[in-house]
């Protein structure tokens, strides 16, 4: 739980910087901040991989090869089950509340909504729940958090106080994810968790690319990878 926590503190302290000093956050700041964040992410998905892929060279190849094969599958899965356009759709519905704000609708519950969907539907939500639970490792949710907060720094300036109440259900979202990730760790051995260590590596590596705004990368259509590793390792290793 100790990166919901952080991830919900830095949408709180995202949101009243927002409120008391918004102009004061400049886009070239922001921009810095953003490319600091993207090296972050380089760093503990090169951690991630590095730590999963052990026990010898020709078993590091058999790991990654699994992991790349998962990768395959999942996305296979999950444009069968149309995962990113369904991510999309709810972004469609943030932004439509963000254009209500602008209209002088209900600022309150336009920015919670916005806020709360923004925030628990993207890959990094799962990837860094899952791997809080079953490894500890708190470091992808507290990037995340401080992407979060950098948000609500300006969806406090637009919405008002309704964007900082979004912390609770990210609180309560990844926090059940996490627990039920911890609830299965017991049920899995080190090659099935190293398994998921590296897919899950190879898709928070994927994440600065959405990070930098380089290009649009179909994330959710991978996240079944995470279910593929662990299955597949336990067949062919």
């Amino acid at each position: 739980m100790t990166g919901t926590i952080i991830n919900a503190v830095c949408i709180l302290l995202g949101g009243v910087i927002g409120l008391i000093a918004a102009n004061s956050v400049g886009p070239a700041l922001q921009q810095r901040i953003r490319l600091i964040l993207a090296a972050a992410t380089i760093y503990v998905a090169l951690e991630m991989i590095w730590s999963g892929v052990n026990g010898g060279f020709m078993r590091g190849l058999g790991q990654l090869g699994i992991a790349f094969l998962s990768l395959v599958i999942g996305n296979a899965t999950g444009m069968a089950l149309r995962l990113q356009k369904g991510l999309n759709s709810l972004g469609a519905v943030a932004k439509k509340s963000m254009a209500a704000a602008g209209r002088g609708d209900d600022r309150f519950n336009e920015g919670f909504i916005t806020c709360t969907i923004l925030f628990c539907v993207g890959p990094m939500a799962i990837i860094g729940s899952i791997e809080d639970g079953l490894n500890g490792n708190f470091k992808i949710l507290a990037l995340k958090g401080c992407l979060d907060g950098l948000a609500t720094m300006g969806f406090a300036a637009m919405f008002g106080v309704g964007s900082l109440l979004a912390a609770v259900p990210v609180l309560a979202y990844q926090g059940t994810i996490t627990l039920c990730a911890g609830a299965l760790q017991p049920l899995l051995g080190p090659p099935l968790m190293d398994a998921v260590r590296v897919t899950g590596g190879l898709l928070v590596f994927t994440i600065v690319v959405v990070i930098l705004d380089i290009r649009k990368v179909p994330l959710a259509n991978y996240l079944p990878a995470l279910v593929y590793a662990p299955l597949l390792t336990k067949w062919w290793m």
